[in-house]
């Protein structure tokens, strides 16, 4: 019966992360026991939403956060894999499951999306840190300044957990590389590439060079998007079946990272895509100049990100059993692909 079901809320179905994630749960095993609802902008993805993949879809933004408030309020289980750095929206989630928590007494679950940006530092790809870090070392997380990426929406977080209402778990995705598959992008409902990468790449196309922040030599932790939708699963199997046994928050950091790499190896990789495709003669990458760092990713200090080190070991994911399957070399190897395909979409704006 319906009323049997268990009630999910998911935000950025449309996404990149939202849409692998909803995408596994629509394959879940036990699928037929989810009510998946979904906040979407976009009405026309949201009526393939309902009539192709069953999903009841709320068409809203995530700056209604009266909507946001009630979506989650409705939920047993909330997949947040939109903006990590939006705290009204995030504060909307949390009052609805804080609500939901008064009125019916069940612990609610909320499975949020951050990212390693959180260890970054100011590198400017000059350097290497030797710093790493693990999710299972809880003072080191704590240790983190509150003024890094994405730190004040979980820290909001954590507070809400230490109230005790809700079970928040924060997973900590790396570089995540490939261009998605599957029925949902393939109906062009989700976004099929992630950021980082992808924008090294829209530089280097418009310079016609391989671009990099300063010598490259920064180091990040990368995860293909298959793995990542998979330690979402496993995480939130877990957190139903065994929460007693399942880390949640300070012991709720899940890192995603399957190797490592340095800024040049992705650079050179992307100039290597670059000559076989007669863009350019010469593999090897150029540091970006202030004035590119502001053209390609809208400011210096965000194109310096770019350049950052961001080093972890994702240990807690793999104390519950995630095994991911892709290395940093699949990484290298995905990103010709990424450069044939933003190639043919410069070239279909001609």
């Amino acid at each position: 019966m319906s009323s049997a079901k268990t009630p999910i809320f998911l935000t950025g179905a449309t996404g990149y992360i939202g849409g692998a994630v909803l995408q596994r749960l629509l394959q879940h095993p036990n699928a037929s026991t989810f009510d998946i609802t979904v906040l979407v902008r976009n009405a026309e993805k949201a009526k393939i939403l309902e009539s192709k993949f069953g999903v009841k879809v709320v068409v809203g933004t995530h700056q209604e956060l009266d909507k946001l408030e009630s979506l989650a309020e409705k939920a047993h289980v909330v997949f947040h894999c939109a903006d990590a750095d939006d705290v009204p929206a995030v504060k909307a989630i949390l009052s609805g499951l804080r609500k939901r928590h008064a009125a019916f007494g069940d612990l609610p679950i909320l499975i949020h999306t951050s990212g390693t940006a959180v260890l970054s530092d100011d590198a400017r790809g000059m350097y290497a840190t030797e710093t790493i870090y693990s999710d299972l070392n809880v003072n080191q997380i704590k240790s983190i300044s509150p003024t890094a990426f994405h730190r004040d929406v979980d820290l909001t977080i954590m507070e809400a957990d230490e109230q005790g209402y809700v079970r928040a778990h924060i997973v900590v995705p790396s570089t995540i590389y490939a261009i998605a598959r599957g029925p949902l992008f393939e109906a062009g409902v989700s976004n099929p590439h992630s950021v980082q990468i992808p924008l090294l790449i829209k530089g280097s196309l418009d310079r016609k060079r391989a671009g990099m922040v300063g010598q490259g030599k920064a180091l990040w932790p990368d995860v293909h998007i298959d793995d990542v939708a998979e330690l979402y699963m496993l995480l939130f199997d877990s957190a139903m079946n065994d929460p007693e046994n399942t880390g949640h928050g300070w012991e709720g950091f899940y890192f995603g990272e399957n190797g490592e790499h340095s800024w040049y190896q992705i650079s050179r990789a992307i100039g290597e895509a670059l000559v076989e495709l007669g863009i350019t003669d010469d593999p090897e990458p150029e540091p970006f100049s202030r004035e590119e760092l502001i053209r390609y990713y809208g400011s210096e200090k965000f194109g310096n990100y770019s350049g950052s080190n961001s080093r972890c070991r994702a240990d807690r994911g793999r104390s519950i059993g995630w095994k991911p399957r892709y290395t940093t070399e699949d990484m290298l190897k995905s990103i010709k692909p990424e450069v044939i395909a933003f190639k043919k979409k410069l070239e279909s704006k001609v």
